[in-house]
């Protein structure tokens, strides 16, 4: 029997994080960029906040 997906391919599927780099090099990933600021004033002001994109190619959530 064959696949019945209807020939459809699955949608990458994006998500935008906000990276929040320290000095040591550890990260942490937020999903709005308040809460990326809000993190980083509780650790001194010291690190670095980056845009990032994530690209899931089968359509799962990374």
């Amino acid at each position: 029997m064959g696949c019945n997906c209807g020939g459809h391919t699955h949608a990458r599927r994006t998500t935008t994080v906000y990276r929040l780099t320290m000095p040591d090099g550890t990260h942490r990933d937020y999903l709005t960029s308040q809460e990326a600021d809000a993190g980083n004033r509780r650790t001194g002001s010291s690190g670095t906040i980056t845009v990032v994109t994530l690209v899931s190619p089968d359509g799962r959530r990374t």
